[in-house]
């Protein structure tokens, strides 16, 4: 009896366990804005992303372009730092970036260099491998007329349970024939995060 017992005390206390150890998971639209810890998130990026990138391209230097060499500029991103205090993927941010720049059809976008080296790198097994008439010659690539550079900021300014998170996004685009910057953009986010306890 006593070792029956046993058994089902120590069944239960591993089904509890179990249960215990497994995590609940619940789908949730990609689009939908959350924010669970207060810190720089995909909602974040996407919404700087888009609205950076939708500022520049309204501003004269596309125009310009287009006027003076009668073809759409092309565009490469370049470092993005993150200055802040968090643990931000820059890579994502340039990513939305990229996207951002592509899908909006007023100018053309240059891969990225490591991009570059792969398609390169291809382009050489090409011509030790591929018959004359489907391999790619070198010498034929676009450069880019502008390069995208930035950094993210933050400063924070916390009181007990509250913290204030000010997020500072400087992007510029640079000519890169003459080094001239024709174009700077600011975007600025603050959050207030509230906990239940006082530390962050």
């Amino acid at each position: 009896m006593r070792t029956w017992l046993a058994v089902l005390v120590v069944a239960g206390m591993v089904g509890f366990s179990s249960c215990a150890s497994t995590p609940k998971i619940t789908r949730e639209d990609a689009s939908q804005q959350i924010d669970i810890s207060g810190e720089w998130n995909d909602t974040d990026s996407q919404l700087v992303s888009a609205e950076m990138v939708k500022d520049s391209l309204l501003r004269p230097w596309v125009d310009d372009f287009v006027m003076a060499k009668r073809a759409k500029p092309r565009v490469i991103v370049g470092t993005v730092l993150n200055k802040s205090h968090e643990h931000i993927n820059t890579e994502t941010f340039v990513k939305d970036l990229e996207r951002e720049l592509t899908n909006s059809g007023r100018v053309k976008f240059v891969a990225s260099k490591d991009q570059r080296d792969e398609v390169r790198a291809e382009r050489a097994d090409m011509a030790q491998n591929a018959s004359a008439e489907t391999a790619k010659s070198a010498g034929q690539e676009y450069a880019a007329d502008y390069m995208l550079k930035g950094q993210i900021n933050t400063i924070m300014d916390e009181a007990g349970k509250k913290a204030l998170k000010y997020y500072q996004i400087e992007l510029e685009l640079i000519d890169t024939t003459t080094n001239e910057k024709v174009w700077i953009g600011q975007k600025k986010i603050k959050k207030l995060v509230e906990r239940k306890t006082s530390k962050f």
